[in-house]
This record gives C-alpha cells, structure tokens and sequence, in this order.
C-alpha cells in the first residue's frame, strides 16, 4: 500500500499557468473539399488560464480546478474558415473573437482523487484533444486512484462536451459514424507497471446505445530500445444506433534511439467491415494514428517509418526533427451494415451510400521542426514548424491536401499563491 501524501494545503498547494498559443493553419486541398474550398487559411491567438488549488487539510481533502480561454481571430475570412481555429458564423464567417471557462470540484483521500465538473481527460478509450487554439474539454466525474505500487487506475463517466472551436460543454464528439449525442460515455481501466522496463493497460469503455469498446496494451523499454503493442475491440449494443459493429483492430511498434537519432517501423490492421472509431480527439492510441490521417479504415492495413534526430547533439540544444512517412492499403468500405452510421442511405438518389469504397488506399508525409528556448527572458517559449502531406484514392474517400501548421507556445508559470 502506498504512503499517503502530504498536503499543502487548498491556497498554500494552489497554482497558476497562462499560455499563450499563437496558431496559423493553411490546408491546400488538390480535391474538392467537403465544403467546396479548395484553400483554408485562419491565424489567431489563444489564452489559456489555468488554476489548480491544493488539498485541504484531514482525512478527505477538498479543493478546485479552474480553466479560461480567449480566442482572438487574427486572419480568416469567409472564403477559407473553417480550419477548426475558430468558430463559424450563420454565414460561414470566422468569428472575430471566442471564449469559455469551466471547472471541477475534487476530493481526495490518501492518493485517490474523485473530480466532477469540467476537465481535460487522458485514457486510450476516451482523451480529449489539444490539437488546435483551445483544448477540447468533457463534463462528469473522474476517479483517479494509485492506492497500490505499481497500479494506477481510472473510472469515468461523462456526459457533456466542449469542442475545440466552442465555447459552451453541449456540443458532443462525433467520430466517424458514432457521436457522443445519444448520452455520454463511460470508462474503466488500470495501467500497470507505467513506471518499469515492462508495462501495460487494460482498459473498457462503453458508448451510450452504441458500443462496447476494449482496449489492451504491452510496452517494453530497454536501453535505447521500446516496443509497443496496441489492440482495441469494438461490439455494439443496445439500440447499435450506429449499426452493427465488430470490429478489431492492433499496431506494434519498435523504436530504436542511437545517440540523437530515433528509427521506427510500425504496423497496424484493421479487421472489420466498419471503420476503427473513437470520440474524443485523440482516443486513438494505435501507432499509425498520426497528424492527419488515423489509417483505421475498414480491412486497411498501413505501415510507417518515422525518423527523429535532436540537434542539441550538434550545437543546437532544443532544437528536434522529425520525418514519417505512412502508407495504408486494402480499405473496403463496401460492406459496413446498412442502415448504420458507416453505411447511410441518402434519400436524394435512393440508395445506400458507404464511406468508403472497395480498394481504398492513401498515404502520408509529415515532416516536424520544434524549438524550445533553453534559457534567458524567453525560457520554455516553443516554435513548431509542421508540414502535412495526404494523398487518396476515390475509394478511400480521403482529401488530397498540404497542410502547414506554425504554432508559437509561451508558457508562464506564475507559481503558487
């Protein structure tokens, strides 16, 4: 059994970080987009405030978490928004401005901590995302619990959800054909041994009237080398209002690091008539899940080769690159349940219309620089520089599209109270 920690008390444990995140995304679609754009272009600048009391003091601790953001439009108009930096108007226009703020109460007794309210969440079957100016955020009740060495476990359930273009928690997560709109989701799961050579997870989570999914892994770290297997199985249930799902899908991975250079080959399967789908931005912990595209079409299977290098090796301290490359093959979207979400029938011409077809294959290119200042007045401020290249076939029903992502980060830590 664990040693119960020592608090510091609700103000004297109390802390407070701003972030500044400035964000310019431009998509070049070489096909039709889904909108009809063939170019999106939105810059802005992001606040986000956060508070995170300490405990008080006895036998349950109490204590508070706080969040705010501000989003400011600094280019988009209505010709090329809807990067997913900024919200839209009834007219299609980026909104000048946005903001929100949420929170959760907390209890915690020796070192189990139960919140409720609004938070950012971080399981392989349900994680928020922070891929754009705001973080997504999910509303219910987390309990965090590592009562027992070596053992760390969570349960949830959550009901409400802010995505990351909106200011309010009632929107919902949609993946691929399920969505969030029937009631919520509900997790359970425990890692184990996260701190040794050798570890893993086990995890369930369960969509409202859609889905039971479950979700295993095993990790090995060894001197300059780690290897990482993921699998995930999904069942439907209940009403199954996305249809009838089965769906099975695994990667594995290996890394090996030699002085400032990192080389990886991964692959990953997709068994199933029906895409592998998650809500949640990043609930998605396969190896091939990547900036752009998840590879986790129906029958697809991908494989990727990934190349990192730290140039702090050659003079240049925090400074990092990295280069991948994915390709995936085999997709057959044809044969989803109709009827369901993967498979819908569109009235304007009668007939059911997959999402994709038969013979689907795409690829992947994604090259990264990211700097982080290392000392002086402008410590901890990070430069990412990301290039994004996606290319499709009809079948896989995917965008041609280069993207860049630049994304500057301030972080200030202004400490306790």
């Amino acid at each position: 059994m664990a040693a119960e920690p020592l608090s510091e008390g609700f103000v004297e444990g109390s802390t407070v970080d701003l972030l500044g995140r400035n964000f310019f995304l431009q998509s070049d679609y070489r096909s039709p987009s889904p909108a009809n754009k063939n170019y999106k272009q939105e810059w802005a600048q992001g606040f986000i405030a956060s508070f995170a009391s300490g405990f008080t003091t006895g036998t349950v601790g109490f204590g508070v978490d706080a969040h705010s953001f501000l989003g400011l439009k600094l280019d988009g108009g209505k010709g090329h928004s809807g990067t997913g930096l900024l919200p839209q108007d009834s007219e299609g226009r980026s909104e000048s401005d946005y903001s929100s703020a949420g929170g959760a109460l907390k209890l915690r007794t020796s070192r189990t901590t139960l919140a409720y309210g609004e938070m950012t969440v971080e399981t392989p079957v349900f994680d928020t995302a922070d891929k754009r100016l705001q973080p997504e955020y999910a509303t219910g009740f987390l309990l965090d619990s590592r009562e027992i060495d070596n053992l760390h476990w969570q349960a949830g359930r959550f009901t409400a959800f802010k995505n990351q273009d909106a200011s309010t928690g009632k929107g919902d997560f949609s993946g691929y054909g399920v969505s969030t709109r029937t009631g919520g989701i509900s997790l359970l799961g425990a890692q184990l041994f996260e701190d040794q050579p050798m570890g893993g997870g086990l995890y369930a989570s369960e969509l409202s009237e859609t889905w039971h999914q479950y979700y295993a892994n095993l990790h090995l770290k060894q001197s300059g080398l780690f290897l990482d297997s993921n699998v995930y199985h999904t069942r439907d249930y209940g009403k199954a209002v996305a249809g009838a799902i089965d769906n099975t899908a695994y990667s594995l991975s290996g890394k090996y690091t030699v002085g400032a250079q990192g080389f990886t080959l991964a692959y990953q399967k997709i068994h199933g008539d029906t895409p592998f789908d998650f809500v949640g931005g990043d609930s998605i912990y396969l190896a091939n899940s990547i900036k752009y595209a998840d590879f986790n079409g129906p029958g697809e299977r991908s494989w990727q080769a990934r190349y990192d290098l730290d140039l702090g090796a050659f003079g240049i301290p925090g400074l990092k690159f990295m280069t991948r490359y994915v390709t995936g093959r085999g997709i057959n979207g044809t044969h989803a349940p109709q009827g369901g979400g993967y498979n819908p029938f569109d009235p304007d011409i009668g007939q059911f219309v997959p999402q994709q077809g038969d013979g689907g294959r795409h690829w992947e290119r994604d090259i990264d620089l990211h700097y982080v200042v290392q000392s002086g007045p402008a410590k901890d401020l990070s430069v990412q520089v990301s290039q994004v290249t996606h290319r499709a076939n009809s079948a896989q029903a995917g965008d041609d599209i280069d993207r860049i992502y630049i994304v500057i980060e301030y972080p200030l830590k202004l400490g306790h109270f």
